[in-house]
């Protein structure tokens, strides 16, 4: 895949996808927002890729969308403005329905739709010097496409505060509401998430799908019938595949998994 503002690095088992905008700290505009979501897109369907890592060059994750690029689409004709914004919600939701676990490293400035990529992402590890924030109505806008995912990351009620005073959010303070998994110093970020991602790999790549998809489907629903019997429908048929078969004779026999990478 060849890309104009992403670099698309393969490591092992993982793929990291670097946004590559660093004069402009990676804000989003029609270009990055087409191509993130296309190389998304295809590294869910490569069944190689065992994980997604989005990170960003230069000093910055990402700040948010390029001013002069929603400028540009304030003046444009409804039918315009209304068709970009879908691909703006298209890519956060492509991030997030990924059945490939996703990890945001993310470092510096995390702003508006940058705080959106790294919500959507399953995973957050931030540096300490990480800084988040819903910044949209200080410019008079809400930050709508990337709502779902950060209201899912941080609770509606940690949502009232922020939406509406776009105040900046340090790592530990992310940490602390739910929006970040790790936090580590810079010049330990890359072995944390190299850490998270030794986890992951430990984890069978179907078993982890159906796990992800089993968040999504009992997350805010009551415990009724339905959702006992589908939990159950779900670990029955789960556990007559080979992987699962594969997985537990591993365990009984004392030795790696299938799935999991070599050493060295």
């Amino acid at each position: 895949m060849k890309f104009a503002t992403l670099k698309i690095e393969c490591r092992g088992a993982a793929t990291w996808v670097w946004m590559n905008r660093p004069a402009l700290h990676n804000a989003f505009d029609e270009t990055l927002i087409a191509e993130l979501t296309t190389a998304f897109t295809e590294l869910d369907a490569d069944p190689a890729v065992r994980a997604i890592v989005l990170a960003g060059e230069g000093k910055s994750f990402s700040a948010g969308a390029d001013l002069n690029w929603m400028k540009r689409q304030g003046n444009a004709p409804l039918a315009v403005n209304l068709s970009d914004a879908r691909k703006l919600a298209t890519l956060f939701r492509t991030i997030s329905m990924c059945a490939t676990p996703t990890i945001a490293r993310v470092h510096g400035a995390a702003l508006g739709g940058g705080m959106g990529l790294a919500s959507a992402c399953d995973i957050c590890v931030a540096s300490t010097q990480a800084q988040f924030a819903t910044s949209e109505v200080r410019l008079g806008l809400i930050p709508a496409a990337i709502g779902p995912y950060v209201v899912r990351a941080i609770g509606e009620r940690q949502a009232y505060r922020y939406f509406q005073t776009a105040e900046r959010i340090g790592a530990q303070r992310a940490c602390e509401i739910g929006l970040a998994h790790e936090v580590a110093e810079p010049d330990a970020l890359d072995a944390k998430v190299q850490e998270v991602l030794g986890a992951l790999f430990a984890g069978g790549p179907l078993a982890q799908a159906a796990a992800t998809d089993l968040i999504r489907a009992v997350a805010h629903w009551p415990v009724d019938d339905a959702v006992v019997e589908d939990t159950a429908r779900r670990i029955a048929t789960l556990r007559a595949t080979p992987e699962a078969r594969a997985g537990l004779g591993a365990f009984l026999e004392k030795r790696p998994a299938e799935w999991v990478p070599a050493k060295g």
